[in-house]
Parts: C-alpha cells; structure tokens; sequence
C-alpha cells in the first residue's frame, strides 16, 4: 500500500493533488491543521496536513482474493497512523506544553473509532473466510447449513468430470423425493395454523371432482377457527359434493360411514402447534379412528427455517406420509423446499402456486423443484 502526506492550503488543493499522484482509487486516511516550521512552532500560519493511500499494483493480486488480508492491510496502515501521531504528540508536548492541539485529540479519536469499526469488518471477514462461491451462493437460496453442508459432501463425492453447477444440480435432484400416487379412500391434511389447509383441501376436491370426474366428499373437524366451517361448505356446495362437520370422535365413524359409496374423502384438521403435545394428542385420536395411511403434513414455502424443524418433528407424532408445500407464490426464494424435504424425510405429494381453486395445485417433478431451489425457474 503506497501512503503519502500533503501539506495544502485546502482541502479541494489536496484533492487534485492525491487524484493526480495516486489515483481515483486512493483514499483520505485523516486531516489536520498543522503549524509551518519556525521557533518553536511559534508565528507561523496553520496549513492543511492530509495522509493519502492507496493499493500498490504490485501487491494488488496478493490481496484481490482476499477480503480478510485487504482489512488486516489497512488495520496495519491505521495503526501505523495512530503510532506515529502519538509520536507527533509526544514531540510537540515536549517542545511546549502550550502546543497540545485540540484537532490532534480530535484526530486520534476518530482514528480509534476508524479502528474499531476495521476490528467489525475484520470478524465479518473472518465469517465467510474459507467459504466457497458454491457455498455462499446456497446460503443466498435460504437453504440451511446442515442442508448445505450435506449437499456440499455430496458434490465432492461426485467423480464424473462435470462443470460444478451440473454436480449440485444432481445432488439436489436426488435429494427432493417426489410421490404422485393415487388418492383414495380417506385423506388427512393436517398441519400448524395459517398454511392454507382448508384452501388446499378444497383445491384437492375441485381436482377430483370438477376434472378427474371422481366421487368426492369432505369431512372437517376444524370448528375452532372462525368462518372455516362456512368455507368448506361453499366449497362443497358449489362442487355439489357431499359435506359434513365433525365435532366428537363419535361423529367421525359416523360421517366416515354416510360416505362409503365416495372414491375418496377428503378431511381437514385443526391448525395445531407442534409444540402442544396434548393438542396433538387429541388429533391422533381423531387420525386413529379414520384409520388410514394417507396423512399429509401440509407446511408453508415461507415458513422460517428456524420453525422448520420444530413443525416437522412435533407432527411425526401423526405418522405422516408425505408433503404438500404451500404458498410457493407467496415468496421469491425456494431454499426451504430443500430444508423441509431434509427435515420431514418424506415426499412431496403436492405444491400450491396461487389462491384460485382448483387450478393452483400441482403435482411438481423433482427436476422442476430443483431448477426452482436453484432459482433457474419462478412461480409468477
């Protein structure tokens, strides 16, 4: 790094002056008032002392890749700075007590505050230090670091002499497991409040009903939540299929039983926190007395990778099958796909792209929830 001093009338003098031996690219370090050589320092005028640096372009390849080693560089400059107006200190004050500066206390202060903030960028350097552009650009998708470090391994283990996005593209294909079987008999969604359960399940029975000319009913058990009964009703009477509201385990064989003759009966649960163990309890009564295997755990796109895990867990309680990914509309980035599938261990049965029934849900390959983890691809 190439430093140099100016002693200028002003500042735009010592502007032109750095811009013409050092480039656009050089940086004002500190400024001062100092006082012209003569008797003591006595009877002179105060004139401008700026320090200028800049990068030597013989170094500049050492540290270009290097965001760690460019602030290390400039913590030394600035330390270099603060010994030697210390020094300048010391000097002046042994000449004459009388000539302790103000703007020297000044200056030295704002230099501390200089090198506290380079100790900041210092240990944010020191985050990322070692991390690789693979590595930092799955950190941008929102995909979490057990989830990364796993595809990160995988990559590494892969032989074949291909261009490292290919590799991640293979490992995140393989990774997303995708299960588009025949619905039948009773299906349970089940999930926490606010991910779209009833709209899904109503998305679900328009498929069934309205396009594949299958025999629909719909079963809830959500009278808990304001206006949810009312919703499924319009829904079912618009679909013209038939619809019953479930309050006691009693009452579950015996809707169960009025809709025997239906390919498929669709149920909608309670919005649970997977944190009450003694709510969830209560649903597994409900579920064991469906008595069916087609459980799924329906959980939103913009669920917070924190809560993931948590969601996941509390509902293997229910003994879920696979997956259905809500609101994939509702956010730009698709890395907790990727972070829900590792936690659930389960596949992706259905996703929900927008809030119009029944055309918003699909059955997605694993080659388009890929390219949507990636971002190669957006739902608009």
């Amino acid at each position: 790094m190439i430093i140099k001093r100016y002693r200028v009338k002003s500042m735009n003098e010592a502007i032109t002056r750095i811009k013409y031996e050092l480039g656009r690219e050089a940086v004002i370090i500190s400024q001062r008032k100092v006082r012209k050589k003569g008797f003591l320092g006595f009877f002179s005028k105060k004139i401008l002392e700026v320090t200028a640096a800049v990068n030597d372009p013989e170094e500049k390849n050492k540290y270009e890749n290097s965001s760690t080693d460019s602030v290390e560089n400039f913590k030394k400059v600035v330390n270099d700075k603060i010994r030697n107006q210390k020094r300048q200190s010391d000097f002046n004050y042994a000449q004459s007590v009388n000539l302790r500066s103000e703007n020297n206390e000044a200056l030295l202060k704002e230099v501390h505050q200089m090198k506290n903030m380079l100790d900041d960028m210092s240990k944010k350097s020191y985050d990322s230090l070692g991390k690789s552009k693979l590595e930092l650009k799955l950190e941008n998708m929102d995909i979490n670091k057990k989830v990364i470090e796993n595809i990160m391994n995988k990559v590494k283990e892969i032989q074949q002499d291909v261009e490292e996005k290919k590799k991640l593209k293979m490992v995140i294909g393989n990774m997303i497991k995708v299960e588009d079987k025949v619905l039948e008999n009773a299906v349970v969604l089940v999930g926490p409040t606010g991910v779209g359960k009833t709209t899904t399940i109503a998305k679900i029975a328009g498929k069934m009903s309205l396009i594949e000319k299958k025999k629909v009913g719909l079963i809830t058990i959500d009278t808990y939540r304001i206006g949810a009964v009312e919703q499924l009703r319009t829904y079912a009477d618009i679909m013209n299929i038939p619809f019953k509201v479930v309050l006691n385990i009693k009452d579950m064989e015996k809707a169960i039983d009025s809709m025997k003759n239906c390919d498929i009966i669709l149920i909608d649960t309670t919005g649970r926190s997977s944190k009450n163990k003694m709510q969830l309890s209560e649903l597994r009564a409900f579920i064991d007395r469906i008595n069916t295997k087609n459980i799924h755990l329906v959980i939103s796109c913009t669920t917070k990778n924190r809560d993931i895990d948590t969601i996941v867990n509390g509902y293997k309680e229910l003994n879920y099958n696979n997956v259905i990914i809500t609101k994939l509309d509702e956010t730009s980035t698709y890395g907790s796909i990727l972070n829900i599938i590792d936690a659930a261990g389960k596949p992706v049965s259905f996703v929900t792209t927008g809030q119009n029934v029944p055309e918003d849900i699909e059955v997605m390959n694993s080659q388009k929830l890929t390219e949507l983890v990636l971002g190669e691809d957006i739902i608009c």
